[in-house]
């Protein structure tokens, strides 16, 4: 049965399942949900995701919930190529670095955040681009510090296939360009995106190449 995957084309959380089952060649469909016209709030999309967010991965008549969860899915069922190393000690570095993004970076500036500081905090615009930028650059300056700080080879951010750390890294460095984030002090970081970024699997999943994007 080919899986369905429900996000929506800036999504970040579903711009790592893309990636993810590009990588994997598993074929699936999509469809859009509407953030910037707020259909994730409406009570059809709560039946299915009771917490109004995507991505929801639907498989043999199973909905799965929250990317990480699905990443790792995803990884369990079709384990060739892998996305995580062998070696135990490696996988935990490698889901670390995933982890600062999907842990400390992507939640801080998550739709219903930035609307809540423009909105309900008073802060506009301005503000809530503001905030966007502060916690994407911390973020990802920490993460360049300890990439560099890590034995890895790469070209890519572990080593020389792409990781599940690229899955994050990708989607959260589009989004950081798009919020005009200063990365002039994450090059590790950039070299990597650039050489994930030139992948058919990430240049498939990439926002602007989506069915719905405009």
């Amino acid at each position: 049965m080919t899986p369905t995957l429900y996000g929506y084309w800036r999504s970040s959380a579903a711009y790592r399942l893309r990636i993810a089952l590009n990588l994997k060649q598993i074929d699936y469909k999509q469809v859009s949900i509407n953030l910037k016209d707020g259909e994730q709030l409406g009570d059809a999309w709560r039946a299915l995701q009771p917490q109004g967010l995507v991505p929801v991965l639907e498989h043999e008549d199973t909905r799965l919930l929250q990317s990480p969860a699905i990443l790792e899915w995803i990884d369990e069922s079709w384990p060739n190529p892998a996305l995580l190393p062998t070696n135990p000690i490696d996988r935990c570095i490698v889901r670390g670095w995933a982890s600062m993004i999907g842990c400390e970076i992507h939640p801080l500036q998550n739709l219903r955040v930035l609307k809540t500081v423009a909105g309900d905090l008073g802060q506009g615009p301005e503000g809530m681009k503001a905030w966007a930028q502060r916690w994407m650059r911390s973020g990802l300056e920490a993460l360049e510090q300890s990439v560099k700080g890590a034995t890895r080879s790469g070209p890519y951010l572990w080593g020389d296939q792409p990781s599940m750390a690229d899955v994050y890294l990708v989607p959260q460095m589009y989004n950081a360009r798009r919020w005009e984030v200063d990365l002039s002090a994450c090059p590790t970081l950039i070299a990597a995106d650039a050489t994930a970024c030139a992948h058919p699997a990430f240049e498939k999943a990439a926002p602007e190449n989506q069915p719905d994007a405009g």
